[in-house]
């Protein structure tokens, strides 16, 4: 048998209270009756149900050859298809981030997984709406026009680089969607924001959720949480204050330096977690996946990842004072919660200087192999360039390039 599922939470009263899950997601998928795999039911003994090729895997082992580099992975029966719920993975997301269940959890592709089944689960395509504030992460955008969605922008407050929710706005908008006959199902915020790299204020995020006119979804994309303070994080609301209505978007690609892994996360209510798993591919997360993620999520692990976390922010600190120290350079805009800043380049009347921002850029990237992000055609971020926090030595090599290209 698999390992047993912990026991469901029990049901509470969802706040706000006005909100339902049985308006908030679409009828069909209510209704849809998931696909039940072979190792739902037993994983153990002679297994002759799923079809899987019984002789094992067909990797080579090394035998001295040195082709064959790797064999980390010869161990885990790659040839019988993983947990379809990976609830040893789960239990350790509980422990790391305070959540009380492993009922909470639903384990994605990487994010995008997350971002597309949320467009699935809430919108009708063609008719329901979502709602985004830029600038922001551009996945939202496109899984919408996958999915046949409207996206709505309120942009975000830029002044003087605050990159703050305009509150009011949002809730106009979406009230008045509500009262159309093309509501409004998702908004997503990215806190902190890609590229702002700003934290959204949790009273921010309870106002949006407190809405009375709207019932749908609340996103919070906390893909950079980890380079933040902890206490900042919506997670809060969810477990503390009990917002039914609130999913939580996190990932091991940044803090935990596992992009490649593809592992992300949503953290909502067991009722809405259910929906996603009901939808999801039935083995969507591979057994490598899951043991790398384990792994990472060990003490060990952890221990691993802050010290990485600390290392990180402190090569931010030097970066962030070392680029202010360029006079070309005229601020950074943004709070600078995530691994990256916002570098804002003047052209010589010490303005904002589109054109001079996208000529460095590409001279680095081309002719330096010294690679950021021009970000200047986003809103309220002109002139700006986006620059990862790396090791001191690449922190120093691109403020290098940077002095010597903006002299």
């Amino acid at each position: 048998m698999p390992p047993a599922a912990p026991p469901p939470l029990a049901p509470t009263k969802p706040k706000p209270q006005h909100w339902d899950i049985q308006r908030a997601v679409r009828k069909n998928i209510l209704a849809l009756a998931p696909y039940r795999c072979a190792r739902d039911d037993y994983d153990q003994g002679i297994l002759l149900d799923a079809n899987e090729n019984a002789l094992g895997h067909a990797l080579p082992a090394a035998n001295g050859d040195s082709s064959v580099t790797d064999t980390s992975f010869d161990d885990l029966d790659l040839h019988r298809y993983p947990s379809p719920t990976h609830y040893d993975v789960k239990q350790r997301l509980c422990e790391l981030r305070g959540v009380p269940s492993p009922h909470n959890f639903f384990l994605g592709v990487g994010s995008d997984e997350v971002i597309d089944l949320l467009f699935r689960i809430a919108c009708v395509p063609g008719r329901d709406r979502a709602l985004v504030c830029p600038p922001t992460y551009g996945m939202y955008s496109v899984c919408a026009q996958v999915n046949d969605v409207e996206i709505v922008k309120v942009d975000l407050d830029v002044e003087g680089g605050k990159f703050r929710p305009k509150v009011d706005e949002i809730n106009r908008t979406l009230s008045a969607a509500a009262k159309s006959d093309n509501p409004i199902k998702l908004i997503y915020l990215c806190s902190p924001g890609n590229p702002t790299g700003t934290l959204i204020p949790l009273d921010d995020v309870r106002a949006i959720l407190a809405n009375p006119d709207y019932e749908g979804l609340v996103v919070v994309d906390e893909a950079y949480i980890d380079f933040a303070s902890r206490d900042k994080s919506a997670v809060e609301l969810l477990v503390n204050e009990g917002w039914s209505n609130l999913v939580i978007m996190q990932t091991l690609s940044k803090g935990f330096g596992l992009a490649a892994i593809r592992l992300g996360i949503a953290i909502s209510s067991p009722e809405l977690i259910q929906v996603l798993n009901n939808i999801k591919a039935p083995y969507n997360i591979s057994t490598p996946t899951a043991s790398l993620a384990l792994r990472a999520l060990s003490p060990q692990g952890l221990s691993a990842f802050r010290q990485n976390i600390s290392t990180l922010l402190s090569n931010r600190s030097y970066l962030a004072s070392a680029l202010l120290s360029l006079p070309s350079i005229i601020a950074l805009p943004g709070a600078g919660d995530a691994n990256f800043l916002l570098a804002q380049v003047a052209g010589r009347d010490g303005r904002p200087d589109n054109a001079r921002a996208k000529e460095v850029y590409t001279h680095m990237a081309e002719r330096d192999r010294v690679v950021v992000r021009f970000r200047g055609n986003e809103v309220g971020c002109e002139a700006c360039l986006r620059i990862t926090v790396g090791t001191r030595d690449e922190c120093e090599r691109v403020v290098e390039r940077l002095r010597e290209l903006l002299q």
